[in-house]
Formats: structure tokens, sequence, C-alpha cells
């Protein structure tokens, strides 16, 4: 079966995610949108929201001492919230190229972490 970009994403998600490395889990959705500039933003909220559901099924709550599952919902719902505020000014659907924009002009929280 041929992959498609989402499985790719889910893919290099759980890859960062899972990597043991906190540096390689907070720059996760910035080198998304550079990764992918072209893709829908909703695809990388959606990679990111299928790698923690696939986290959560496979770890036991109780020993999943980073709480990976926690970090990348909250990564997410942030990621979201910021799809939704440049879709709100017209730009709609909106790329994840437009998400590295908006993010140099508004917000710089996924830049800076």
């Amino acid at each position: 079966m041929r992959e498609t970009p989402v499985d790719d994403m889910i893919e290099y998600a759980l890859e960062e995610l899972l990597s043991g490395h906190e540096d390689r889990r907070k720059a996760l959705v910035r080198k998304m949108c550079q990764k992918w500039p072209s893709d829908p933003a909703l695809s990388v909220v959606f990679a990111i929201t299928s790698a923690a559901s696939m986290i959560d099924d496979n770890i036991d709550r109780r020993s999943d001492v980073d709480g990976i599952g926690p970090f990348a919902y909250r990564l997410v719902a942030l990621l979201a919230a910021d799809v939704y505020a440049i879709e709100s000014m017209g730009h709609a659907p909106a790329r994840a190229r437009d998400l590295l924009h908006f993010w140099r002009r508004v917000d710089g929280y996924f830049l800076e972490l």
C-alpha cells in the first residue's frame, strides 16, 4: 500500500515524540510546517493528533514518565487554535507555510520552542 503525505507526517511525529529528546519534541510543530509547507495546516494537526493517540493507545499512562501523550495533545490544541485564527482572517484553507508566516508576525511560540 502506498503511503500518503499524512502517513509520512504521522510517522515523523511519532519518531520525534518518542525520540527521548526534549528539544526534538518541542520543535516538532515548527519542523513539520517547514518540511511540508504546501500541505494543509489541518493535516499537521491531524498527524500530531494521530501520533498522540497511538502513543496513548500503546503506552501505559502510569509508565509515561515524560508525559509524551499529554504534551502532544497540548501542542496540537495550540496549533489548532492558530489554524482557526488564520482561517478566520480569510486564509482558508490554511497551509503549513501560513502557520510559519503567522508565527513570525503574530505569535512566535512555536518558533521559540
